[in-house]
Order: structure tokens, then C-alpha cells, then sequence
């Protein structure tokens, strides 16, 4: 179990700590409406994470008990899906934007919501969700929904500290980035090594 639970913690670490929308979201919101918005923010972007796991562990896991040559073709999608995403952060900029409009927010109350909504409607996490959950599953033919829960609760924990170490420190973020633009070059190789390195793992048997 730790075995798969170990690797899967080092990849979900490193791909949120990567350049994204969410990380962008909740860094601005912390440095134009303070540490509090920022954290709120967090939580509303974590929430949703509970409804893709659902979507994919009810899903996979139906799908694992019809057929375990199914399973293998979703883990070969997975696998040349991360290699794809890998692929597009190497064709896109290297920059790291805190000016898009998609991160205006009006009032502090909606904050939860709108993270929420951002998340859950967002299909790229679910599509995502089904490349990744699956390669870490520990026992195929145990309880397959309980090892998908886990390993989003995993996700979802990572995810609040992260983002919420990011809202508190949105300041010396944002100041850093900008004295130090060759950090987005850094930041991009690194969500392609892990894109690429995942992929491999999933693939192996």
C-alpha cells in the first residue's frame, strides 16, 4: 500500500505546486483580498475535488469488475494522456500570469462557492483524475472505491495545505516571481518531468 500511496503523494505535491489556474486563483486572491479570501478560496477549489473522485470511483471501479482488460486500456488512456499534457506545458510560455480576468472575485461570501464551481465544472479534472487515480490502486481487486476515496481524500489534504500555504504567503510570492521571472521556466520543466514520470509509472506493471 505505501508503496503505490508514497509515489502518488510525491506526484500530486509536485503537480499542485505547478503553474495552473487554481494555484493562480488562489495566489491572487490572497494578494488582493488578504490571507483569509485566499484560504476561503482553498477550501471552495478543494471541495470539488470530492466530486470528481466520486465520478471516476464509481465509474473505474465498475468498470475494473467487467473486465480487467478495460482497466489496462484506461491506464494506457492515462499513461498517453499525462505524455499529452507533458507535450502541451512543452509547447506553451513559460511565463507565470497573475493578470487573468477569471480571477476577479466581488465579495468575500461567494469566494467558497465560486472555487467550488470553479473546480467541480471544470471536465479537464475529471479527464485528469481518470489518467492519474488509477495507475496508484494498490489492490485492483480489493475495494476499488474505497482505494479511489483514499487517494482523493490524500489529493484533497495536499491540496488545502499547499494552497493554503500559497494564500498566507501570496506577498513574498508574488515578489519572488516577479524578481525572478526564470522561475516559470523552472516551474514548466518540472510539471513535464512529472507528467512524464507518472505516465511511465502507470505503464509499468
Amino acid at each position: 500500500m505505501l508503496e503505490q500511496l508514497i509515489p502518488f503523494l510525491t506526484a500530486s505535491i509536485l503537480l499542485t505546486l505547478s503553474p495552473g489556474p487554481d494555484i493562480v486563483f488562489v495566489l491572487v486572491q490572497g494578494m488582493s483580498k488578504g490571507k483569509k479570501a485566499g484560504i476561503i478560496t482553498t477550501l471552495g477549489l478543494a471541495s470539488g475535488i470530492i466530486v470528481h473522485t466520486s465520478l471516476v470511483a464509481f465509474g473505474v471501479s465498475a468498470i475494473i469488475k467487467q473486465s480487467e482488460t478495460l482497466f489496462l486500456l484506461i491506464k494506457i488512456f492515462g499513461a498517453l494522456y499525462l505524455f499529452y499534457l507533458a507535450f502541451r506545458v512543452f509547447r506553451s510560455d513559460s511565463g507565470f500570469s497573475l493578470t487573468s480576468k477569471s480571477v476577479v472575485v466581488d465579495k468575500k461570501r461567494h469566494l467558497f462557492k465560486q472555487g467550488f464551481i470553479m473546480n467541480v465544472l471544470n471536465p479537464k479534472v475529471t479527464i485528469f483524475f481518470l489518467a492519474f487515480f488509477p495507475g496508484f490502486l494498490w489492490d485492483p481487486e480489493g475495494n476499488t472505491v474505497f482505494q479511489f476515496y483514499v487517494l482523493g481524500l490524500l489529493f484533497m489534504l495536499q491540496t488545502i495545505i499547499i494552497f493554503g500555504l500559497v494564500a498566507i504567503l501570496a506577498g513574498k510570492i508574488s515578489l519572488f516571481l516577479n524578481k525572478h521571472p526564470s522561475s516559470g521556466m523552472v516551474l514548466k520543466w518540472i510539471q513535464i518531468v512529472v507528467f512524464v514520470g507518472i505516465g511511465i509509472f502507470i505503464l509499468l506493471p
